[in-house]
């Protein structure tokens, strides 16, 4: 290991191939519903169902990809041609899944799914291998942090840029962006830093065992937990801000702009995140992030109809606090594989279960904030006061909570040597 971090430039190239990555998941968990429902008049309860299975298929194939990925990896070039078959059978089935040949409710459906399926599997090993590609770069933890944020950086430019195309543009348009990106990005990652891989034998070629191994070691165990518990209280906003601008500050004009603003801000504050890193480590800069989101959500009750600018206030302190979210956790996941001792060996089956977890939040949030507002007597459009505060308490609330706990866990395992 190096103890010179590579530079900006090659960490940039790295880096690339994250925004159309980002980019592509706006219109697939975003735009596809509305789609196919309004566009195409496929059922809304039929279509949920689908995309509900596909996309537990889609969560629970990533870590076999990582144990793949530990094999490709070993040979860089292989690795390099599996990204790149992945990139053109992405944008294939995106374009086919946009703009399906056949027409018929049955007949949508089927090719929603399977298209869906297959675009899902093409996005997660090419989403599996970029991240476990640069947790195998390594280096020290200046490296490691600048190789998150370029890429955590590039995504969150590709998520801005797939809110203004997928929304105004139209799929045609998005597809052509989304091809252009990808390109873009593969060319980069050609020339940037490339892992060390060696020559394939039956001791240094990961077996499906690897699959595993991440659960061994106590480091990668408390990672994810403390990554699932923070991971769960950003989704929860997430999944609920639109009802909270539409009913709770009855102001649906002013979503693109708080949403832009949330995104920009963090994108902005990652180089101010990574100086913070290099100066107070990895798990006490993720723990002032988590400290400014919880101070940002517990000021959203004080608001109500017509409060846009507190809102819009609100929304600059937690993007803020979001480039925190973006640097510490993949730094530190780098870490726990060097001092594992796995370096070289299962970056892919950590990725791949980080890709996992990122997955379940998302699942987890929406499956505990939609029911809950719903036993609270919150329903969307909802205007009497009660449910609006039910609104708020959960929008607002929970996050808190599962921020705190959050901070406990990172005040509990702040010695833990993997951690560091």
């Amino acid at each position: 290991m190096s103890a010179t971090p590579l530079p900006h430039a090659a960490s940039a190239r790295y880096g690339l191939l994250g925004l159309p990555l980002a980019f592509v998941a706006v219109p697939l968990y975003v735009v596809l519903p509305q789609h196919y429902g309004q566009t195409l008049g496929v059922p809304l309860s039929l279509l949920g169902a689908i995309l509900l299975l596909t996309r537990l298929g889609d969560a629970l194939i990533d870590p076999w990809l990582g144990g793949w990925v530990d094999r490709l990896l070993h040979r860089p070039a292989r690795a390099r041609g599996a990204v790149l078959a992945s990139a053109a059978v992405l944008v294939l089935a995106f374009v086919a899944l946009f703009f399906p040949p056949v027409q018929g409710q049955g007949a949508l459906l089927g090719w929603c799914a399977g298209t869906l399926l297959v675009t899902f599997g093409a996005y997660s090993l090419a989403s599996v291998a970029h991240l476990a590609w640069g947790t195998r770069l390594g280096g020290v933890p200046v490296q490691r942090a600048r190789l998150v944020a370029w890429r955590e950086g590039f995504g969150l430019a590709g998520v801005l840029l797939a809110n203004v195309l997928a929304t105004q543009a139209g799929p045609g348009w998005t597809a052509v962006a989304l091809a252009c990106t990808l390109v873009m990005g593969l060319l980069a990652l050609w020339r940037g830093p490339t892992p060390s891989g060696h020559a394939a034998d039956s001791q240094s070629v990961p077996s499906t065992s690897t699959l595993w191994r991440p659960w061994r070691f106590a480091g990668f165990r408390r990672l994810i937990a403390l990554f699932l518990v923070n991971g769960i209280a950003s989704a929860v906003p997430a999944t609920l801000v639109l009802f909270f601008i539409h009913d709770r500050l009855q102001a649906p004009a002013w979503a693109p702009l708080c949403l832009g603003a949330y995104f920009l801000t963090g994108a902005l504050s990652v180089p101010w995140w990574l100086r913070v890193l290099a100066r107070l480590g990895p798990m006490r800069s993720w723990a002032l992030g988590m400290a400014l989101a919880t101070a940002a959500f517990a000021c959203v009750n004080a608001l109500g109809a017509g409060d846009t600018t507190g809102y819009l206030l609100v929304c600059l302190a937690a993007g803020w606090a979001l480039g925190a979210d973006l640097t510490a956790p993949g730094t530190l996941l780098t870490g726990v594989v060097q001092r594992a001792g796995q370096a070289g060996q299962a970056e892919g089956a950590f990725a791949g279960w980080w890709q996992w977890a990122t997955k379940l939040n998302l699942a987890l949030a929406a499956g505990l904030a939609l029911p809950l507002l719903q036993a609270l007597g919150y329903t969307p459009g909802a205007r009497d006061p009660e449910a609006l505060l039910a609104l708020g308490l959960v929008y607002g609330g929970l996050p808190c909570l599962f921020k705190l706990l959050a901070l406990a866990l990172c005040w509990r395992w702040r010695h833990h040597p993997a951690l560091a």
